[in-house]
């Protein structure tokens, strides 16, 4: 009698516990580690053997380290040690005229920690790191810095007629610069299709950058000068191999605004296009090239026309993940023409928080930067300045 009612017992507590279970909803059962019982389960010996197979790989697979250019600094992931329910059923068309490798492709629950890394997670060229349209990504680091310069435009000028500074403004060397930059897709597959290992898609970015005399009481603290670069970026994945370990992950157009919003004697602004290509190797070095051309305009309206010859008509960035804590890079640009006119920036970057002891990337970064050269902000653009600053930056996100 009293195995019987033990027996009942247990038979009680496990329908509690299936009823619990499946009060909580799919996304519970999805999460909940599963062993090879529910292989087993599958009555189909291919779709059996396939299953058990990726059951048994992903108990052994080691985390994944993700370095990327830029914004997509180095992450650590680790694999789940069970398979979703979503995959279990995946494997019931074994069998049933479908091929392993196709249609079997287990859901992507954080496209942003794929295991994709480089420019194929930051541009999101593969079908594992899409994050699908309209949705806000991070694109140059939303940062907050000190910086130190070695002289201030306190009279902007420029050869335009109307557009010199009647008075000069009593501007410190010391300031603090904020930027904020986000990007979001707006269309994909235009060239590629529903291609798995290869999506094109179409960005939208919009970034800004602001120099705020926050320590000049003596004036009212103002903001000396905010920039807005609204981006339109076309980026293939070319995926081409160039030996040596080197491959051109994209190629990409894009079409470029600047502006500094102000009305005359203060305005500033041109319109690019440009052509954009990207280069990694496997030992965590990334390079970015572009080039751009100015669009032309009347002489009337245009703010700077001597702006190409000093901010410049080229771009190249070279990035190198040295390790998970640390990521330094190289930016120049060049005005292609005599005199070389131009700039240089050097930055470090290193992880805070949780990121920084192997753990779960935060995004979150200690920012270093030395400038020097022309355009470091448009009101600037004909200025040679150089400029340290040091501040926070998120990245990644």
């Amino acid at each position: 009698m009293n195995k019987r009612v033990a027996a009942t017992c247990r038979q009680l507590a496990g329908f509690w516990f299936l009823l619990a279970g499946a009060s909580m909803g799919t996304t519970t059962w999805a999460n909940t580690p599963l062993n090879w019982q529910p292989c087993a389960e599958l009555s189909n010996a291919s779709a059996r053997l396939a299953c058990f197979d990726q059951w048994a790989a992903q108990q052994s697979t080691p985390p994944v380290v993700q370095t990327s250019p830029r914004l997509a600094w180095p992450v650590v992931s680790t694999p789940a040690k069970s398979l979703p329910s979503a995959t279990v059923q995946a494997f019931e068309g074994l069998g049933n005229g479908q091929k392993k490798g196709h249609g079997i492709i287990q859901p992507t629950t954080n496209c942003r920690a794929s295991h994709s890394g480089g420019f194929v997670r930051f541009w999101e060229l593969d079908a594992d790191s899409d994050c699908g349209v309209f949705t806000i990504r991070g694109y140059k680091p939303i940062n907050l810095s000190w910086i130190g310069a070695n002289s201030v435009n306190t009279q902007p000028s420029s050869p335009s007629p109307g557009h010199t500074a009647v008075d000069a403004v009593a501007y410190d060397h010391n300031e603090t610069r904020i930027q904020l930059s986000v990007r979001t897709k707006i269309a994909q597959g235009l060239l590629t299709g529903n291609d798995k290992t290869r999506r094109d898609a179409l960005w939208f970015a919009y970034s800004q950058q602001s120099y705020w005399q926050v320590f000049n009481g003596d004036i009212s603290r103002p903001f000396r000068s905010t920039d807005h670069e609204p981006e339109l970026m076309y980026v293939y994945p070319a995926n081409w191999s160039l030996g040596n370990h080197w491959r051109m992950a994209y190629a990409g157009l894009g079409l470029n605004h600047q502006s500094n919003g102000q009305s005359r004697p203060l305005s500033r602004s041109w319109n690019r296009n440009m052509l954009m290509a990207g280069f990694e190797n496997d030992s965590g070095v990334y390079l970015q090239a572009r080039l751009w051309r100015r669009l032309s305009e009347d002489a009337a309206n245009d703010d700077n026309p001597d702006i190409s010859n000093l901010v410049g008509r080229g771009e190249f960035s070279a990035f190198w993940a040295a390790d998970t804590r640390n990521t330094w890079g190289l930016t120049l640009r060049h005005a292609l023409r005599s005199p070389a006119n131009g700039s240089a920036r050097l930055e470090w970057l290193r992880s805070l928080g949780d990121s920084a002891k192997g753990g779960v990337n935060n995004g979150l970064r200690l920012h270093t930067q030395l400038f020097t050269g022309y355009g470091d902000s448009l009101l600037d653009y004909n200025r040679r300045r150089t400029v340290l600053s040091i501040g926070l930056s998120l990245v990644d996100w």
